[in-house]
């Protein structure tokens, strides 16, 4: 019978200010949507970004919409997306009634490659369709490579929206992630590196943009003293109450990513000289804030695979979890065109996902190492 406590993949890690803002919330009566904490997020968020300006909202789906919607995406156009992703990154595409088409990974960054891009995009135009927005997804706190990215979509004016949901934190070439593209989308789910609890936002240089998107997020309610309608919106604003929360996370943001980042360094460290075994590779291009640490597993070098590991490791009450499975190859979307998509069919067969949480002791990440190393020698069993 397992009687240690349960280790999380990624749970919530409260810093002790949060109560703090939440109690300002309480006694300024703004409880939901909006109200004073939630300005003062959004302008602390842009701070940190560099965007101009930022939209707290209730997902990092509903960011997605939101901007995907404003791009003016519909019935027809195509959509270019990351295949190794969260469906959130690209369920949007179909809400607008908008085609999607996925392109697979580069081996040195595991997110979008530049070249299968060139390639989708080209086919794409060759069919006469348009490719309405490239959507690529920054994978395990790891950004894309924006310029390279650019570099395929400014001559045919395609804008690059990135989804930076898991990314919090990390920079490209010294920007934080998604800066320097037409937009972002970030999420603050309770599994993110930092959280309000559930919550989203939509960032942009674009003021015409961003203003857009807040009046499509409270229900496109138009300027009267009744409730006029002239498009249909949505709900998707955050509350205050998440926003100050977020208030406290984003003060303990800088040494989250440093703890994630140690977290992956021990891993590394204890697990490296496994046979089969590697870890998610970080181009010098940025810095990862390492959200999860994920390894890979040669199942025919090390002995046992990867889902072998996974129950060892649940037998144990620790939780891990097998990477994103690559959208091309959900029920949801089949038959929709991927161009390449054999190596994020690799990396999902071959992946794992660690704990990482930020409140993890060296106690429990020994733990997750030994589980580990008792389940290779092993073949898979943990010992009794």
């Amino acid at each position: 019978m397992v009687t240690s406590k349960r280790l999380y993949l990624s749970p919530p890690h409260m810093g002790g200010t949060e109560l703090d803002f939440v109690k300002q919330a309480f006694a300024s009566n703004f409880i939901a949507p909006l109200g004073p904490q939630l300005a003062e997020f959004e302008a602390e968020f842009s701070r940190l970004t560099g965007f101009s300006h930022c939209l707290g909202l209730s997902s990092g789906t509903a960011a997605i919409h939101l901007g995907l919607r404003l791009l003016g995406i519909g019935p027809g156009d195509v959509v270019v997306a990351s295949t190794l992703t969260f469906i959130g990154s690209v369920s949007p595409v179909a809400f607008l009634g908008a085609d999607v088409h996925f392109v697979d990974s580069d081996a040195d960054t595991w997110t979008m490659n530049p070249a299968l891009l060139a390639r989708a995009v080209e086919s794409i135009h060759a069919q006469g369709r348009r490719v309405a927005a490239v959507i690529p997804t920054d994978l395990y706190g790891q950004c894309a490579d924006y310029d390279a990215l650019q570099a395929v979509c400014a001559p045919h004016s395609i804008p690059l929206f990135v989804d930076a949901a898991e990314a919090v934190g990390a920079t490209y070439k010294g920007r934080h992630a998604g800066y320097g593209c037409v937009a972002a989308a970030y999420s603050f789910n309770g599994n993110k590196i930092m959280t309000t609890g559930g919550g989203g936002l939509l960032a942009s240089d674009d003021e015409a943009f961003i203003t857009e998107a807040r009046r499509l997020s409270q229900q496109a309610r138009d300027p009267a003293p009744h409730y006029e309608h002239t498009t249909i919106g949505y709900n998707y604003r955050m509350s205050n109450v998440a926003a100050a929360i977020g208030l406290g996370q984003l003060e303990m943001l800088d040494g989250f990513v440093a703890r994630r980042r140690e977290i992956f360094d021990w891993y590394r460290d204890a697990l490296g000289d496994l046979p089969g075994v590697s870890f998610m590779p970080e181009p010098d291009y940025g810095r990862s804030n390492r959200w999860l640490t994920v390894i890979l597993v040669d199942e025919a070098i090390l002995g046992v695979g990867p889902e072998a590991i996974r129950l060892a490791l649940e037998a144990e009450n620790i939780e891990s979890r097998p990477l994103w499975k690559p959208m091309h190859m959900q029920p949801v979307f089949k038959n929709v065109p991927c161009t390449g998509g054999e190596l994020s069919e690799d990396i999902f067969r071959r992946g794992l996902c660690l704990p990482s949480g930020t409140a993890m002791t060296e106690d429990d990440l020994a733990r997750v190492a030994r589980t580990i190393r008792l389940a290779a020698g092993s073949g898979g069993r943990t010992a009794p």
